[in-house]
């Protein structure tokens, strides 16, 4: 499988497995499938131990560990989009965002009420359709439900953020990027 859809761990100081999300650490790893099933399911047939050919401690909880670190990752990724400027927050902002075309993905708070994020996908559904009508090609806007509003605020410096719209820039890319790994972990 390519890189992108597989997750690595390697043996920390500690002789204990941990997630390497940016494959950069040093030593040798075991590849797993993108997929919170499939590092659990790697746990259970102790999987870590046999390609390692080691005796090494897994933690219980490995899979939320490493969807912990991915939140990290994407967290930090979403902060230096703030810092680039590369980010709207606000309903009327990201509405805003949304309809000029400008915005390469919608980011939601799982907390947020049912109304507000009916209103987000109302823009989002508008915009499609009228890049359809102009002749327009490309994708549909992503839209990523993954972290809490706190989660959310606290990245981006800003109390209680429900929704935030990634616009094009180098800084957006990386957390766009880092959103849909992450929702690909969760879904698998």
């Amino acid at each position: 499988k390519p890189v992108g859809d597989m997750l690595r761990f390697v043996v920390g100081p500690d002789d204990a497995i941990v997630p390497d999300t940016d494959a950069k650490a040093d030593g040798r790893g075991v590849w797993i499938s993108l997929g919170a099933k499939s590092v659990a399911e790697a746990v259970k047939k102790k999987a870590f131990a046999k390609s390692l050919k080691a005796n090494v401690s897994v933690p219980d909880d490995l899979a939320g560990l490493a969807r912990l670190r991915l939140e990290q990752r994407l967290l930090g990724a979403l902060g230096l989009a703030t810092k680039a400027g590369q980010i709207a927050t606000g309903a009327t902002r990201v509405k805003a965002a949304i309809e000029a075309g400008e915005a390469v993905a919608l980011l939601t708070a799982t907390d947020a009420a049912p109304d507000g994020r009916d209103k987000m996908f109302s823009a989002l559904r508008g915009r499609h359709r009228a890049a359809s009508e102009a002749g327009e090609t490309g994708d549909m806007v992503p839209h990523f439900e993954l972290l809490g509003s706190a989660q959310l605020g606290l990245a981006l410096g800003i109390e209680n953020v429900i929704h935030a719209a990634l616009p094009r820039g180098a800084a957006a890319q990386s957390a766009l990027a880092r959103a849909e790994r992450l929702a690909r972990y969760i879904a698998n």
